[in-house]
């Protein structure tokens, strides 16, 4: 199998446009990996590095999140530090909106509409990377109350506030930019999907952290015992590529609906029915109801804390109730994984209802005459494919849920570090394996055109699109 692979992936260099694609890809990819590198000026980002580094567990939630998705920017106050994430979020609110504006929704249907849409996301970005750079600007000025009160030391090195200020509101507003304009690059120029691969590289760049962490828990430092032997290892390899199988399955998975198109005559010309299939996708919402989860549950928990703070001296009672609150609600608690369960599988139903139309899906196989068989036209097929939804979607959220907080098991009962953990299961694992599903499916395209085998003797890689 592994000769079968690695002769696949050689016969990808000897297409010329392949092979220049792949190159281009991996060299912007790099130029990428170096703005997440470039220190912004003003700033202490070596202290930063070392906190993250010193309590990789306890930066969970949102920051974790986001510092996963940048390739480590913001933990070094680099050039990054924003990552791609606006431009993802602002592309988010803009699906969202056009399921909801009758206008927006109008304009993706018509003609060059949707190119007016991707230019109304890159206007947004502009906005959301002014209004983030401003806030993070302001986080950096003030860590202790961001980090934890245990943060050693202060980041910001200039003394004009409001000069620091703009200069770092400016020059993360470029950085975010610089990424979606590669990210577009190697969409349109390269192999795969752009602004998933600067994410993806992000992820993949903390692969020498897990590796260093995996060696320090079988070989310790002369006087240290080790805590792993070679069980251990032997349970990791089985645990990841039974989560890894398992995510390729559910992310390929899909429920096919048979459909039969009559045939219809148009003027002179007549149009043969024929049967087909309208796929439905298991996890339709991908890693978005666990990036909406963890990013909400990451309030409450700073709200508490910030309550318990200001009621300590004027009610204690109060403020003992918020400290109660805030600690059960501390990432990794069981309160917090079961809030984030319920709230995985509230917004994979949440995304569905948004992002899936039913109703004009069924009101476009009655115009172009498909029809479900046995099932009836119109609103019945509506209906029925509202059911069907509904059924896959549980089965999708509850998987998204258990991989979320596997990690946080790992970590919590099984002893197995933070870096170590996040590469079996939550947003990184599903991001990655998605995109090189993706990837790979490109690259197979192009080699089945050239009359060469694909990466599957039986087959062929399903997009998740």
């Amino acid at each position: 199998m592994f000769k079968a692979i690695f002769s696949t992936f050689a016969n990808c260099f000897k297409i010329p446009e392949l092979k220049s694609r792949i190159l281009f890809t991996a060299l912007v990819l790099a130029v990428c990996r170096l703005v997440a590198l470039i220190p912004l000026p003003g700033l202490d980002g070596a202290t930063l590095a070392q906190f993250f580094e010193q309590n990789a567990s306890k930066t969970g939630g949102l920051l974790g999140m986001y510092s996963l998705f940048t390739g480590g920017a913001l933990e070094r106050c680099a050039l990054g530090s924003l990552g791609i994430m606006p431009y993802i979020s602002a592309t988010i609110i803009i699906q969202l909106l056009s399921a909801v504006v009758p206008q927006l929704s109008k304009m993706i249907r018509e003609e060059g509409g949707r190119t007016k849409i991707i230019q109304y996301g890159r206007y947004l970005t502009v906005l959301l990377c002014l209004g983030q750079g401003f806030f993070m600007a302001l986080s950096w000025e003030n860590p202790e109350k961001v980090f934890g009160a245990g943060f050693p030391g202060n980041l910001v090195l200039m003394e004009n506030l409001w000069g620091y200020r703009i200069q770092t509101v400016l020059f993360l507003t470029t950085g975010t930019l610089l990424l979606m304009w590669l990210g577009e690059q190697i969409t349109d120029r390269g192999i795969g999907n752009g602004v998933s691969l600067v994410i993806t590289i992000g992820i993949l760049s903390r692969l020498p952290m897990a590796a260093t962490a995996t060696w320090m828990k079988f070989f310790p430092p002369r006087g240290v015992q080790s805590s792993w032997n070679f069980f251990h290892a032997i349970a990791l390899i089985l645990l990841l590529l039974a989560v890894v199988a398992a995510v390729i399955a559910v992310t390929q998975a899909q429920r096919k609906i048979p459909v039969q198109y009559a045939q219809r005559a148009v003027g002179r010309k007549v149009y043969a029915g024929g049967t087909s299939f309208m796929p439905l996708r298991v996890n339709y919402a991908g890693v978005m109801p666990i990036i909406f989860a963890q990013a909400i549950l990451m309030f409450p928990e700073k709200i508490f804390y910030s309550l318990a703070g200001l009621t300590r001296e004027g009610s204690p009672a109060l403020s003992k109730l918020c400290e109660g609150i805030y600690v059960q609600l501390q990432h990794g608690t069981f309160t917090y994984l079961t809030l984030e369960g319920l709230m995985i599988l509230f917004f994979s139903y949440f995304w569905v209802a948004t992002q899936f139309n039913e109703i004009q899906i069924a009101d476009d196989l009655k115009k172009y005459g498909g029809y479900i068989p046995g099932v009836r036209p119109g609103q019945h097929t509506s209906d029925f494919l509202h059911r069907a939804m509904s059924r896959i979607t549980l089965a999708g959220a509850i998987f998204l849920a258990i991989i979320a907080v596997l990690p946080t098991l790992l970590f919590r009962w099984v002893d197995v570090p933070f870096e170590i953990g996040q590469f079996f299961g939550g947003t990184s694992l599903l991001i990655t394996v998605g995109v090189l599903l993706d990837t790979m499916r490109q690259m197979e395209s192009h080699l089945l055109m050239r009359h060469y085998d694909g990466f599957l003797k039986k087959g062929r890689i399903r997009g998740r699109f």
